[in-house]
């Protein structure tokens, strides 16, 4: 075999992978380099999701994105990670009990962080909201935990240490600027929850409730959202680890989760000379259940990725399509006619060019409804044209009433319109297997 031909051989493979694999989007965070804006996710997040078998989509953090989501559909799992502070206007008016020395000093001490990217929030809150809606798997580290409080009806303590310091006395390092991936902190792990399972060897095998994660954040989930259930909590108080009780279940497709810490950084090395049986690079976390997390979280995407594929395969939605419609002109004579119709079946089975032979006999009573409805769009084509025309004139209608709405209550429309879709679906199959 040539070369070239082995060439287009694995671009096919790839090709194949590609459409089999499940997709899990992420957003991107922006920087500066070179004196221009740079998009970027972290490798460690990119590497695990890779490694599970899931393929990563990173959505840029761009002005209209928010607008274009549909377009990175299907969507079959979401994960947020780092980013700037999330808008405070999302979830509280003012910010309570400073005083302007507290808020300058933590605008000097955060001075990377405190900046709000409004973009980024208005893309990660709509993708959110779809998962909890849809049940679309979520795993949300760090910010991306805070996004899905807030997106829940949560809310964040604005600087986590000055807060909970003045509330508990208790005083919690959460980050520390000169050892990002080093900084360690103690959490309580609450029992029977899945970040216990996960970590379940580490723990009762050392007899400790507790674990030493790494952390780089000033804000935290104050107010938990109702629906959420708390996983694990540190010396100060703060929830660390929460999950979705009644969306738990990776084997069928389900995983709301939101951790504060971040599992992916606790690694002591990274052998370069070092593979698994897989190829892939070898590291040395903490503990085994730091994997465990997007190994779980992978898992529930590939189920649910198997659940939006189970009613449309192609061999079945194709004999459906062809039991239902046949010919239009089988449809136009049922419209016409049925007795005459049921009399010219003996003819219609010897003529290929009208319908497949003996399917006329086959038809149930609804698929002669639907052959009726069918008929009757080819006879009134021209009342079917005047539609047109006047759904012409009110797509213009709606562009204009469209263009003056903002951005936000275009986000929400296109938000109602994807939940629209859901059920019209859902609705529609149903009526179609009835």
């Amino acid at each position: 075999m040539c070369p070239a031909s082995e060439s287009v051989m694995v671009m096919n493979d790839a090709s194949k992978l590609a459409s089999v694999l499940p997709r899990v989007l992420i957003v991107s965070r922006r920087t500066v380099r070179k004196n221009k804006f740079v998009d970027f996710v972290g490798e460690y997040h990119l590497d695990l999701i890779v490694n599970y078998g899931a393929v990563p989509v990173i959505v840029p953090r761009v002005p209209g994105v928010e607008l274009m989501l549909e377009s990175f559909e299907p969507i079959h799992g979401v994960l947020l990670c780092e980013g700037e502070d999330v808008d405070p206007s999302l979830y509280d008016n003012e910010l309570w009990g400073f005083s302007s020395e507290e808020l300058e000093e933590i605008m000097r001490l955060h001075s990377s962080d405190t900046t709000i990217d409004r973009s980024k929030d208005s893309i990660e809150m709509q993708l959110a909201r779809r998962c909890v809606e849809r049940n679309i798997p979520y795993l949300g580290i760090c910010r991306g935990s805070q996004v899905l409080n807030v997106a829940c009806g949560g809310t964040l303590y604005q600087d986590v240490e000055t807060e909970l310091f003045k509330q508990s006395g208790v005083k919690v390092s959460h980050l520390n600027y000169d050892d990002y991936d080093g900084h360690r902190h103690p959490i309580k792990v609450v029992e029977d929850t899945p970040l216990q399972e996960w970590f379940e060897s580490s723990l009762k095998g050392n007899c400790v409730d507790h674990l030493l994660v790494n952390s780089y954040h000033h804000q935290g989930v104050k107010k938990l959202a109702n629906r959420f259930k708390p996983m694990a909590f540190s010396q100060d108080g703060l929830i660390e680890a929460f999950y979705d009780l009644d969306d738990y279940n990776p084997e069928e497709g389900k995983f709301i989760v939101g951790l504060q810490f971040h599992p992916e950084r606790m690694r002591r090395h990274q052998d370069l000379n070092q593979t698994d049986e897989n190829g892939w690079l070898k590291f040395s976390f903490d503990y085994p259940g730091c994997p465990r997390v997007y190994e779980e979280f992978v898992k529930a995407v590939v189920a649910y990725q198997k659940k939006l594929m189970a009613p449309t395969r192609e061999g079945e939605m194709e004999k459906q399509r062809k039991n239902i419609l046949g010919t239009h002109s089988a449809a136009k004579a049922l419209y016409d006619d049925q007795t005459q119709m049921q009399k010219r079946s003996t003819e219609t089975n010897t003529n290929s060019d009208q319908i497949p032979g003996g399917l006329l006999l086959q038809l149930s009573v609804e698929e002669e409804k639907r052959l009726k409805h069918l008929g009757a769009t080819v006879r009134n084509s021209m009342s079917y044209l005047a539609k047109l025309r006047m759904d012409e004139e009110r797509r213009k209608a709606a562009r204009r009433v469209m263009a003056a709405m903002s951005t936000q209550q275009l986000s929400e429309l296109l938000d109602l319109h994807g939940i629209i879709l859901e059920i019209g679906y859902d609705i529609l199959k149903t009526k179609l297997a009835s």
